[in-house]
């Protein structure tokens, strides 16, 4: 099979909601993060709507545009600058083209005319339709097209156009103008239904524009290039074999390669090209050229169409569209009889992952009990699956059928001092730790059992969420002696890792609102109350687990003491891998990653990664692992779903409480299984300390705020005290900006306390991902506190006055 031999994977979207376009040609698309924006093309009439499909959810919507709504328009140039799409020319009726520029804000859906000023040194762009239309910078370059030489629109006088002009943006909104650069070497031949892409090696800073193929009354597959820092064309020489002659194809640069997809190629017969005025028809040929060599690879050749609805069929006149490393194909006329009643127009959607997902960001610890973690991970775009792995502290417990495995460990250190347990971990009793309200698909409805390959249509909804940077892997935190502070930790010769769980304020993103992507920050909380709930994101604090003697953790020795936590941002207070077995991710010893060197491990331990599970979704629930026989206790990088162990036929591993375990988690997408991410590490929690504060809600007033919180689920005994604390400016966070410093400022029973002006006008605010101000609260019963709760309240566009 031609895809199987090329190495690709088309994945036909079966399954969409909302208002699907009808199927049309000469449309144009453009990609603003997962959502594709449609617009214009013909098909019985030009079409006016604008579309938008979110390839997350596999939703079609039609926003409600307002504005200056242009008319409908075919063969347009339509270019995207951040969240503003600009539409200039194409053929609005038979015989009529426009020269007419729109903007339209993405943010708002307000669309705008604009009028450029015309350039010094001659005429503004005439009408035309065919042209290209390519953004690089705050400039968008326009070559050539085709215009009506009659002024009689139903007298169709073809005139093909090799004109050169520059549009200069303003940022944000608006336009200054046009001009017509003075270019040196020779103008590319007069042509329309061209392509223009523009690249720039990560070696050679100047950027060049590439011109392919096109329609001068004959198909053409000459390449042209302009240096756009020298205004220099030349004709670049290439090898590989050159793409057939075509128009009305599409281009799209991913890395450093310019996909070519379809269009209307010369028929050719017993392995000749007909004449130029001979006959031609559509394609399904697929190749890429090479930006950095200029070599010509060849993926799916004319005569390898193949016809079982495994690739996207011939098609001229789509549109495709790049997210990430994914392309996405989009309808378009599938034959031409030379009659324009006989076109046929596809209504499919097709998809193609040209590489490997990067690896996801280290995994994050929402909640952690006795014997189970909520982990979760900043997501990849265009993924259709995580494979999550863990790795036990102590050796897994013997089973049949998995060879080498060695036996538990026979103590655990309590995380209140580091007191030994003389019991193994699975006599511990099973006292439940308190459950926090999480709003997190469960490892049932989460799970992927037996199939890497997943629909599509099986992703979650996109949320607005918090980038967060990756923590150090080695960290130092300052002790204070004989008391313990809001996360348990006490001073002691043994490394503790007790949870600190935290919750921030999100905001959902509107299936008809885009964000502008420049703003890193949300709305401010103006509103008298905001609540903000232990169902959001959640991390971890703990300490580094160290070979050393030397004591790990902060302690508040009373309401004016300081407490330092090691806190880069919310993603540095999860786990940390401990020196003496910290791997990078090019040092793992990882058979998915195809660029991982074998490493010796650390120390003699069982080294092996065991599967959690394969997640459709960045979040998982953790409480058991499988256990792989040996010969499958690694998955073949460059393999799919057929190598994925069927889960059902294995056994299970439980987790047990007072257990260091270290995950991973790799994404998957139609190339196979990506590099996985950094190792982070985690401890399940020991019985009997009370849970986390949930339900924490802040209220503003004119002059202080409330906060208040609901008791944990499970005290685990009597509640004696919470302590609530407040982030704040200090020198040392000064001289560390990854470690906060924390007030105590509320110690006692109730479940509130006011935060004075004076006490917010100390406050630290976080921009490690948008700013917040943090506060931390925990409670604490006979036996020590338990996990904080820690809540970053969301501020707007904050200024801060360092005294």
């Amino acid at each position: 099979m031609a895809a199987a031999a090329a190495g690709l994977s088309w994945r036909r979207v079966s399954s969409f909601t909302g208002p699907v376009p009808r199927s049309r040609h000469g449309h144009r698309a453009v990609a603003i993060r997962e959502l594709l924006i449609i617009f214009g093309g013909g098909n019985e009439g030009i079409a006016d709507e604008l579309h938008v499909y979110n390839t997350v959810t596999n939703q079609w919507f039609l926003p409600a545009v307002r504005g200056d709504i242009p008319p409908g328009c075919a063969a347009h140039g339509f270019v995207c600058d951040g969240t503003r799409i600009l539409v200039f020319g194409g053929m609005v009726e038979y015989g009529r083209y426009s020269n007419d520029l729109y903007e339209l804000q993405a943010s708002r859906w307000l669309w705008k005319k604009v009028k450029p000023q015309a350039p010094s040194n001659g005429s503004p762009p005439c009408p035309r339709l065919g042209h290209s239309f390519s953004l690089y910078g705050n400039k968008c370059y326009l070559f050539g097209g085709l215009a009506n030489e009659s002024e009689d629109s139903n007298n169709n006088v073809p005139r093909y156009l090799n004109d050169f002009y520059e549009l200069e943006l303003q940022h944000g909104s608006g336009v200054v103008g046009w001009s017509i650069p003075v270019t040196k070497g020779v103008l590319p031949s007069p042509r329309e239904s061209h392509t223009a892409i523009v690249y720039c090696r990560k070696d050679v800073g100047s950027p060049k524009m590439y011109i392919f193929g096109g329609m001068c009354g004959c198909r053409l597959n000459d390449l042209w290039e302009l240096d756009i820092e020298t205004m220099t064309w030349s004709r670049p020489e290439t090898k590989g074999t050159v793409p057939l002659p075509r128009s009305l194809h599409t281009a799209n640069v991913i890395g450093n390669k310019m996909y070519v997809f379809g269009g209307w190629v010369p028929q050719s017969a017993g392995g000749e090209i007909s004449a130029p005025d001979g006959e031609w028809k559509c394609t399904g040929s697929f190749c890429y050229l090479n930006l950095d060599t200029t070599e010509w690879i060849g993926l799916i050749s004319d005569c390898q169409e193949d016809k079982s609805n495994l690739l996207p069929g011939p098609r001229a006149g789509h549109c495709a569209v790049a997210v990430g490393t994914r392309l996405y194909i989009w309808s378009g006329r599938d034959g031409y009889r030379k009659a324009w009643n006989n076109q046929v127009c596809c209504k499919d959607l097709w998809y193609l992952d040209t590489e490997r997902p990067l690896a996801p960001s280290q995994v994050q610890l929402i909640r952690a009990t006795t014997n189970s973690f909520q982990l979760k991970w900043d997501e990849v775009p265009t993924v259709e699956g995580y494979l999550l792995q863990l790795h036990a502290d102590s050796p897994v417990p013997p089973v049949a059928g998995i060879p080498g495995a060695g036996t538990p460990e026979t103590s655990v250190l309590s995380s209140q001092g580091g007191c030994s347990l003389h019991q193994s971990p699975q006599s511990l009793p099973s006292v439940p730790y308190p459950e926090m309200k999480v709003d997190h698909p469960s490892q049932t409805n989460n799970l992927i059992p037996n199939n890497v390959q997943v629909a599509l249509s099986s992703s979650s909804k996109v949320e607005g969420k918090e980038k967060v940077a990756a923590p150090e892997n080695k960290v130092t935190q300052k002790t204070m002696k004989n008391h313990a502070d809001a996360t348990g930790f006490k001073e002691s010769n043994a490394p503790s890792l007790l949870p600190v769980c935290t919750s921030s304020a999100q905001t959902s993103a509107n299936v008809g609102e885009l964000h502008d992507l420049d703003k890193q920050s949300v709305n401010p909380d103006a509103s008298v109350s905001c609540t903000v709930s232990s169902s959001q994101t959640m991390v971890t604090q703990q300490a580094v687990k160290t070979e050393s003697s030397s004591t790990n953790g902060a302690v508040v020795k009373d309401e004016t003491s300081l407490t330092t936590f090691n806190s880069k941002s919310e993603a540095a207070e999860t786990a940390y891998v401990m020196p003496s077995t910290r791997v990078s991710t090019e040092q793992t010893n990882d058979s998915h990653s195809s660029r991982a060197p074998q490493r010796p491990p650390v120390k003699t331990r069982d080294r092996r990664w065991y599967d959690v599970g394969i997640f459709k979704n960045n979040s998982a629930v953790v409480s058991q692992f499988y256990l792989l026989p040996e010969e499958t206790l690694n998955i073949n990088s460059k393999t799919e779903g057929a190598n994925v162990p069927d889960y059902r036929l294995l056994k299970k591993q439980d987790l047990f409480p007072g257990t260091v375990y270290r995950f991973r988690v790799a994404a998957i997408n139609g190339c196979g299984v990506g590099p996985f991410s950094k190792i982070s590490e985690f401890k399940t929690c020991i019985p009997g300390f009370p849970g986390a504060p949930s339900t924490v809600k802040i209220t503003k007033s004119v002059d202080c705020i409330h906060l208040s919180w609901e008791p944990p689920a499970s005290p685990s005994g009597n509640i004696l005290e919470y302590s609530a604390y407040l982030a704040i400016r200090s020198t040392q966070l000064q001289e560390n900006p990854s470690q906060l410093v924390f007030m105590r400022i509320y110690c006692g029973l109730k479940t509130s306390c006011i935060v004075t002006a004076a006490q917010l006008s100390n406050a630290h605010v976080d921009y490690t991902s948008r700013p917040a101000i943090v506060f931390r609260i925990s409670a604490k019963n006979e036996r020590g506190y338990g996990p904080a709760t820690q809540v970053r309240w969301l501020q707007g566009k904050v200024t801060v006055t360092h005294s």
